[in-house]
């Protein structure tokens, strides 16, 4: 069984690309990152450009030899950088990391047009969307494609020279946590490399299933060097463990009381809001700590890493840490062990050892961004939540993706008014359905609003203004024979609930 295992990871090394399905992990360059990148970087995006490939600065060039051969290309230069100097952020590595975000929800050249509604993009990408229009005449008129295909074999030079590393990096974390298959149905894990952005900044973005890393090389790369190998197995550990984490949903919402517990510290507020986040990046930086340095590390130096990991915030680093000690002699992989590591958590014992935590002033920054639909299953997390009985649950998540703007505003407004109806709060559920109707686009979440506002007028005994709502959610959600039967029923005869068993 064990030869058979490794002679699977050994294959990694020679094609560095593992399926499970369709899952993927793979290495590769992207034109859509690269025309985006170079058109920032003629805009005046020049981040570390001294210690960046000397391709960047080649690069840029062969752009302003084309713009300055042709008027009408300097003229969609002056548009394009309007916008992006307009558009500006709080700093360098926030504009790139928006770039970026947006490159990745952009389709293949020459259009650029979005892979999905506008507002379904995420955040950072949505407020610069309009970038991507002005970027189709832009790279036409400087010549980018042909600058693209004239430096193809750098670029293929590029994922060469990391190959090996990268691999070897899949390998080792396989044979950790003895993963037979590294990926899971539907998930795909892509790290991209280009030379037009800062060679200090790693962007790590998961959408939904989709897992993304960018690199930019620096002249020492070239020698052989690591290509931030620390960033790229950070986000590859969320990769497969953020599955197992949703797998074990119910497990992991007994550690909730948990949150409490970390109110104080400096972790960023996601971490304080989501158990399963909290867990997850626990258990990232527990595997990081045991496994960076091999055996030749002290393990005083792995004690002080698990002390420090705590003191930020990941209060159960050090029982994960000492789980793992135990899971390194046990035949059995991640996947069937990860629910034992969470049945031996002990709350109360943990609550009392983060009661004793002096946190730190700051924590490291996390490197990777829960963007796009990753973002809006705060919503979906809420909805079930609500559904399994958990109120106070559901109001926190919803709650959250208000005060973040993530997804339907509307939709989280709904949620709301649900937990309110749970609590036999009318006051609070009206507010929130009239709210949930100014912000909605979802037919759904808009005549079910409706349906509900009738109901409350009618226990109210205002019926004239009930049928008021019972006829806007026919107008608004006729398409859906739920809400239309509902609608009907109340334009029929004022609502009532229903009577309680005897």
């Amino acid at each position: 069984m064990r030869g058979s295992f490794l002679a699977a990871l050994l294959g990694l090394l020679g094609s560095f690309c593992v399926a499970e399905g369709t899952s993927q992990i793979s290495l590769d360059t992207n034109e859509t990152l690269f025309a985006v990148l170079t058109a920032i970087n003629t805009c005046g995006y020049d981040q570390s450009l001294d210690i960046s490939d000397a391709m960047r600065s080649n690069i840029r060039a062969e752009v302003q030899k084309n713009l300055q051969a042709s008027e009408e290309a300097q003229g969609t230069a002056t548009t394009l950088c309007d916008f992006y100097q307009t558009h500006r952020g709080r700093d360098a590595a926030h504009d790139l990391s928006q770039y970026v975000s947006l490159a990745l929800y952009l389709q293949d050249p020459p259009h650029f047009l979005p892979r999905v509604k506008e507002d379904e993009l995420p955040p950072d990408a949505a407020a610069i969307v309009g970038f991507a229009a002005i970027l189709e005449r832009f790279y036409d008129k400087a010549g980018l494609h042909a600058i693209w295909e004239r430096h193809r074999n750098n670029y293929a030079a590029l994922t060469e020279r990391y190959h090996d590393a990268l691999a070897k990096m899949v390998f080792d974390t396989e044979i950790y946590l003895k993963l037979a298959s590294a990926g899971y149905l539907g998930h795909t894990f892509t790290i991209h490399l280009d030379f037009m952005g800062d060679p200090n900044q790693v962007n790590a973005r998961s959408y939904g299933p989709d897992y993304y890393v960018v690199v930019f090389p620096s002249p020492d790369a070239a020698s052989g060097s690591p290509l931030k190998m620390d960033q790229i197995r950070h986000t590859y550990l969320h990769y497969l463990m953020d599955p197992l984490a949703e797998k074990h949903f119910s497990s992991i919402k007994r550690l909730e009381p948990l949150l409490q517990s970390v109110k104080r510290a400096p972790i960023e507020e996601n971490f304080k809001s989501d158990i399963s986040l909290l867990v997850t990046e626990c258990m990232v930086r527990a595997i990081e700590i045991r496994t960076t340095g091999g055996k030749q590390t002290a393990e005083a130096m792995r004690t002080q890493a698990v002390d420090e990991a705590v003191r930020q915030g990941y209060i159960l680093t050090r029982t994960f840490y000492d789980g793992l000690a135990a899971f390194e002699k046990d035949p059995s992989g991640i996947r069937n062990a990860y629910s034992g590591f969470l049945d031996k958590v002990d709350v109360k014992r943990e609550e009392k050892a983060a009661s004793e935590v002096q946190f730190a002033a700051a924590a490291t920054p996390e490197l990777l961004q829960l963007s796009g639909m990753k973002e809006r299953q705060v919503l979906v997390t809420a909805e079930k939540r609500l559904a399994a009985g958990d109120a106070k649950g559901a109001q926190e998540l919803a709650q959250q993706a208000l005060d973040k703007k993530i997804g339907d505003q509307g939709r989280a407004l709904f949620i709301l008014a649900q937990v309110a109806v749970s609590r036999k709060d009318m006051a609070g559920a009206r507010d929130n359905f009239q709210k949930a109707i100014e912000a909605a686009k979802d037919p759904k979440v808009l005549g079910w609003s409706h349906v509900y506002l009738g109901r409350i007028l009618d226990l109210k005994e205002e019926r004239e203004a009930a049928l008021n709502e019972y006829r806007a959610a026919l107008s608004t959600g006729a398409d859906l024979p739920e809400i239309k039967a509902a609608a009907q029923r109340g334009l029929e005869q004022p609502y009532e609930p229903p009577s309680k068993p005897q």
